[in-house]
């Protein structure tokens, strides 16, 4: 569903994605863990269109990303972890807006409308203005944008970041159901204990350098993923960053410098209505 082949991506003289390789196959939800400015947020900023890379390839469902970027982006969601909505919208006037840029039926996206946003306790909130919304609340809406038009895969970058213990539950749960239609998840998060009750397969990056992939069982063995990824961590010094070399990874900043990236970007946004 998602192949990524020997992705390299530099900023000036700094590498911040370096010959990374990773294949999300179908059913599958993938974790993507690493320090703050290991270059998660670039790899997915690549993988999604948003961000041109040096080298190296990124398929969705068999079309390249370089060449056939419409092909990919109608199949994809991406949700990064701080959503810049239309706030002059009502929330139900947003999820309708991106209805119709999928050209979902009105049947098909009233039901899914009813449906996540009663998961997502938002249903009462959606005739209100975004502007008045929690960051949390503002997350539930982004979800409920990107599964709207049924997505095969979908892109997270710090999903659980904001959310309430309920619409946490709410999300794990829709994930799955997802991958067990055939979809594919594939998704950056700091919290460990999540991603290794949660994911088929997981990728522990460094530096830009792919350093440990496979299932869960094959990554961690007998150890928690906690204790692996520290050790990985160690195995010689690190200087955190507070973001990507993107501004990302943790702020929203990105593509367009230290302000907050849009989102969900292939959705429609301030930045751009296919995530340009």
């Amino acid at each position: 569903m998602l192949k990524i082949e020997h992705l390299t991506k530099t900023f000036g003289e700094k590498v911040a994605v370096d010959d990374l390789s990773l294949h999300i196959q179908p059913g599958e939800i993938y974790g993507f863990i690493g320090h703050n400015g290991a270059g998660k947020t670039t790899t997915i900023k690549a993988a999604t269109g948003i961000m041109q890379f040096d080298t190296g390839e990124i398929y969705v469902d068999g079309h390249s990303v370089r060449t056939e970027p419409m092909a990919c982006k109608s199949v994809t969601a991406y949700i990064p972890d701080n959503p810049d909505l239309y706030e002059f919208m009502t929330g139900i006037q947003y999820l309708n807006f991106i209805a119709d840029i999928f050209s979902v039926d009105p049947d098909t996206r009233a039901e899914r409308i009813h449906r996540y946003a009663s998961l997502f306790e938002l249903e009462p909130s959606l005739a209100n203005p975004i502007s008045s919304y929690s960051h949390g609340m503002k997350q539930k809406l982004a979800f409920i944008s990107a599964l709207i038009h049924d997505p095969k895969l979908i892109i997270m970058d710090e999903p659980f970041v904001g959310l309430d213990p309920v619409a946490s539950h709410s999300l794990k749960m829709i994930m799955r159901e997802i991958c067990d239609r055939g979809g594919a998840i594939f998704f950056s998060t700091h919290v460990l204990e999540v991603a290794e009750k949660l994911c088929d397969k997981v990728a522990i990056i460094k530096a830009g350098k792919l350093i440990k992939s496979g299932t869960m069982e094959e990554v961690k063995g007998d150890d928690s993923l906690e204790d692996v990824f520290l050790e990985l961590a160690n195995e010689q010094d690190i200087i955190p960053h507070d973001n990507d070399y993107t501004g990302g990874g943790g702020t929203g900043g990105g593509l367009f410098g230290r302000g907050k990236t849009s989102g969900p970007q292939l959705l429609g946004s301030k930045k751009g209505l296919f995530g340009r």
